[in-house]
């Protein structure tokens, strides 16, 4: 489950939007990064790998024929079920690109079937579920998606189950070797949302503890129309390597209107991606739109605009939001260019647009690159 819109490419002028790194044109030194085949870094054994922890979910979903206005009925056309939340979306992903490192997964189960079948697909997937543990106290959570044939627009109704009660207890990170620690959804994780006396949440308490045993850390929250975000994520984020928000969650984190045609407008989204790195953000801002993702650091904002989907091929937007991550994420932990790590998200989220399901469609790197280049890149 991701609440968030598909990310399609739009007519959108880019060349002042971040206009201190990307002036014109490609260098072709650029050129060469940009079209370079994949190449994948041997790092430590001592460190290496990505773990994943937050809201383990099972999505239903069921595609209407039309989404009713309220007391009206919708006809059920077809319906499934797959992987929902940050970390299962994150790591099934990771594991369809082909991430040449070991994925974990650290999380709370309910003692069920559904609970079952997650820790069944990870292992079919090649992610250790070590660190999924079980509970008898909640089902394990699970989310009906609505999705809308003719558009591929989605509405969540989410039994937060198991989820709600992960707490800081529930994170080792001595028994983990990974290089990156993938944290979400902040506003979707009851007892880690909670903010403590002091100030403290325990989202920021697991942070600050994969940062000490030497993980770097990512983020990612949830499109929650309720108030609360900032006072949420304002202690988090100081233990945070790399925030994910897309245009919504920004706009709620910063006060920035950043929907509709705010979105394409280039002062508002750098102004925003700045002003979250202003809240302590350590390395980099990843703020995506339906036109694309801006990723902004102290010194550096790059643009990358969307693949250009056609419309008749998109069957759903679940998960387009963590595939973005997943790419993004694969790049970081292999130290490649900021500009190819963002070519690979937005690839890696066209593929996902292909199924209702989060992660069904999603293919290896080489493949979504060379479908981005087939189908090209928005302005």
């Amino acid at each position: 489950m991701r609440p968030q819109r598909v990310m399609l490419a739009h007519a959108l002028r880019t060349d002042h939007l971040c206009p201190q790194r990307h002036p014109g044109p490609p260098s072709r030194a650029e050129s060469r990064v940009r079209h370079a085949p994949l190449t994948f870094m041997k790092l430590s054994p001592s460190r290496t790998g990505l773990l994943a922890g937050g809201n383990w979910i099972i999505d239903r979903i069921k595609i209407l024929d039309t989404w009713p206005p309220q007391d009206a009925l919708a006809n059920i056309l077809r319906e499934s079920s797959g992987n929902g939340g940050a970390p299962y979306n994150v790591l099934k992903d990771l594991a369809k690109l082909g991430a040449p490192f070991p994925l974990a997964g650290v999380g709370l189960l309910g003692d069920d079937p559904a609970g079952r079948d997650i820790v069944a697909d990870c292992r079919a997937h090649g992610i250790d579920a070590g660190q999924l543990q079980i509970t008898a106290d909640a089902p394990t959570s699970y989310s009906d998606v609505m999705t809308e044939e003719r558009t591929g627009r989605r509405t969540f109704f989410h039994q937060r189950g198991a989820n709600a009660l992960l707490g800081p207890e529930h994170f080792d990170f001595s028994r983990s070797a990974a290089k990156i620690f993938h944290l979400g959804y902040l506003l979707l994780l009851d007892r880690l949302d909670v903010v403590g006396a002091d100030g403290r949440t325990g989202a920021a308490e697991v942070l600050r503890a994969a940062q000490a045993a030497g993980l770097h850390t990512a983020l990612d929250c949830v499109s929650d129309n309720r108030d609360g975000l900032l006072r949420v994520a304002a202690p988090a984020l100081p233990h945070v390597d790399y925030f994910f928000a897309n245009d919504f969650e920004a706009g709620r984190l910063t006060g920035i209107p950043l929907l509709g045609d705010a979105a394409r407008d280039p002062a508002r989204l750098r102004e925003a991606a700045q002003r979250v790195l202003g809240l302590g953000v350590r390395q980099w801002v990843f703020v995506h739109t339906p036109h694309g993702v801006l990723a902004a650091s102290a010194g550096e904002c790059v643009w990358q605009p969307s693949v250009r989907v056609p419309p008749a091929g998109i069957r759903g937007a679940a998960g387009a939001g963590d595939a973005l991550a997943a790419g993004i994420l694969l790049g970081l932990h292999e130290a490649w260019p900021i500009r190819r790590c963002l070519e690979l998200g937005v690839a890696a989220a066209a593929t996902c647009l292909f199924d209702p399901s989060c992660s069904a469609s999603v293919r290896s790197a080489e493949d979504c690159l060379r479908l981005a280049a087939e189908y090209g890149h928005g302005d």
